[in-house]
């Protein structure tokens, strides 16, 4: 049975990185990884300054709304490192957060979708031919953290 996730209020809202769990990356804090992703559309480039406007932002609404604004330049490699940028935030989230990471690891392998009717690319879309490149970092997520668990890395 497949598992579709969108608002955190839902079941498995914890999936979306709009969920209020901080992570800590590269030596800073971020409120939730919707934080940390916004913020590094920016590094090196010349809106770099909004960064820290990102990370103070009150919300993940509101930090979205900021690293979204079409007016501003996004790093120049962002298309080519979007992708690790979110699963290294998501992967520290899981690692992070004990109680949600048992969420995720009792999904055993089932499929993970991002519900998302406007998102082609993180998520499924409105008429389910997005590529739910969120949906796949989670599971891929979960199997390294199962993966770490066996190994001992992880208690």
């Amino acid at each position: 049975m497949t598992i579709y996730f969108y608002k955190v209020e839902e079941p498995y809202g914890c999936f979306s990185n709009f969920s209020p769990h901080s992570i800590y990356l590269k030596g800073q804090d971020w409120l939730t990884v919707e934080h940390y992703y916004q913020a590094q559309k920016f590094v090196g480039s010349v809106d770099e300054q909004l960064i820290y406007l990102i990370q103070a932002s009150e919300t993940p609404q509101e930090a979205a709304k900021l690293g979204r604004d079409p007016r501003r330049q996004l790093r120049p490699d962002w298309e080519e490192v979007k992708t690790e940028i979110m699963r290294e935030a998501v992967l520290t989230k899981f690692i992070t957060h004990a109680d949600i990471q048992a969420i995720l690891l009792s999904t055993g392998d089932r499929l993970i979708v991002e519900d998302s009717p406007t998102d082609y690319y993180w998520g499924c879309g409105c008429d389910n031919t997005g590529q739910n490149h969120l949906g796949k970092i989670l599971m891929s997520v979960r199997f390294e953290i199962s993966q770490r668990h066996a190994n001992g890395t992880l208690p």
